[in-house]
């Protein structure tokens, strides 16, 4: 998204994208600074940049620590921190005049994208209010700051008009959308929306199309939005960060939202919607994380059944909190705990894959697959770049972006197969 936003406010000042370093009179790097590998891969691309081009600017999450892109690049042209897209832009100019083009004054309504055509990312918010011990985004990229909600849905509006037919909300905290600006009444439509979870899921659900929640932290309101789901209004798909299920890992994590009736109210959504896909994702090898501890992480996910999940190994993230807390687990259990936590989640993902065989399910084509006449879709359990695809036969006459009735005939652990009914 910021990505994006970038690339529109330079396409609108007539600036053109390069497509390879050799071609670019100056290169933006965007970098991320959340784990220490993000880091370490972050100060590579900005080398890698340097090296092949020599002018560089940074951006990003990284960004906000100057002093560590400095000492280990000190050519790079400037530094700015995340969203700070008007200093971004001021370091451009500094550097690079932009050219006069009044055929390129204009650029879609909707901005330009990264992603392709038929989906696009919908950022809500920018930072956090909430203080996990392992987690820095609020160092980063500071407390939670809301979109007004008409500003929302109206830009999801035009991304609809421009061909959008899936909308990926993100942020840092999705369900407390609104909570900084004490849920503020504003108008769209002629009708009056307060800036808040229910009524952006509302919103978004009159637009006709696929909708995903990412990044929803489990507070009891989010229980709200289940009978959109269940009307067809909101894409079945919740996007929760769990991270854990054993109370004194996630007490030592200070996670956010009580966690001590989640299964239960997990069953009851499967219950009010039994298509309903639940991703998530999960960190082993916590300090002070006990092998109990770990065995009730296996368990809640085989009772919850989840159905999507990425799991990471815990990284000692420079300027976190949980770098000071005791009982550090040793890199050998961290990876032993790691792929029996995989283990586990692909016999889930494999018997929820299997019960889709001979059912009828609605895939959004993305793209063609390697065979001839094979396109690569997602079923509504599915988003994009993170989940599991389904391999299309006999689907030469579709293009991406249709939404087709596929009867799936077959599975692996992650993916669907299918042709079109």
């Amino acid at each position: 998204m910021d990505s994006e936003r970038i690339i529109t406010r330079l396409r609108a000042e007539g600036y053109q994208i390069a497509p390879d370093y050799a071609g670019a009179d100056l290169v933006l790097v965007n970098t991320c600074g959340f784990l220490d590998s993000a880091r370490t891969e972050s100060l590579e691309a900005i080398g890698e940049a340097i090296e092949a081009n020599g002018k560089v600017i940074v951006t990003g999450c990284l960004g906000a620590e100057p002093d560590v892109i400095e000492q280990a690049h000190p050519k790079v042209l400037a530094i700015t921190g995340p969203h700070q897209y008007e200093d971004v832009m001021a370091a451009v100019h500094t550097h690079l005049t932009p050219p006069h083009n009044p055929h390129m004054d204009l650029v879609p309504e909707a901005g330009l994208r990264l992603t392709p055509r038929h989906y696009a990312y919908l950022k809500i918010s920018e930072g956090c209010n909430n203080r996990c011990s392992f987690c820095i985004i609020p160092k980063l990229r500071g407390d939670l700051v809301s979109r007004p909600i008409h500003h929302v849905l109206t830009e999801a509006e035009q991304l609809v008009r421009a061909g959008v037919k899936e909308l990926l909300v993100i942020s840092q905290d999705t369900s407390a959308y609104g909570l900084d600006v004490r849920y503020k009444p504003e108008t769209w439509r002629g009708s009056a929306y307060e800036t808040r979870f229910l009524d952006l899921a509302k919103g978004l659900g009159s637009l006709g199309v696929w909708t995903r929640l990412h990044y929803v932290y489990p507070y009891p309101h989010v229980d709200q939005v289940i009978p959109l789901m269940a009307e067809g209004l909101i894409t079945p798909y919740l996007d929760i960060p769990f991270q854990h299920a054993s109370a004194n890992v996630l007490k030592a994590m200070k996670r956010p939202a009580k966690q001590d009736r989640v299964l239960e109210r997990i069953q009851q959504w499967r219950r009010d919607v039994p298509d309903l896909a639940i991703r998530s994702t999960f960190i082993v090898g916590f300090p002070g994380e006990t092998e109990e501890d770990f065995e009730i992480l296996l368990d809640f996910v085989r009772e919850a059944k989840i159905d999507r999940a990425g799991c990471f190994r815990y990284e000692n993230v420079a300027h976190a909190d949980s770098r000071a807390l005791p009982g550090h687990v040793p890199d050998e259990v961290k990876q032993s705990r790691w792929e029996r936590f995989m283990e586990t989640q692909a016999e889930v993902s494999a018997d929820r894959a299997k019960r889709q065989v001979g059912t009828l399910q609605d895939v959004i084509l993305d793209g063609p697959g390697d065979e001839p006449g094979e396109m690569i879709g997602r079923t509504k359990a599915d988003a994009p770049e993170v989940d599991g695809i389904v391999h299309l036969t006999g689907a030469a006459n579709f293009k991406a972006g249709d939404i087709v009735s596929v009867r799936i005939t077959d599975s692996d652990a992650y993916d669907l197969y299918g042709a079109p009914a």
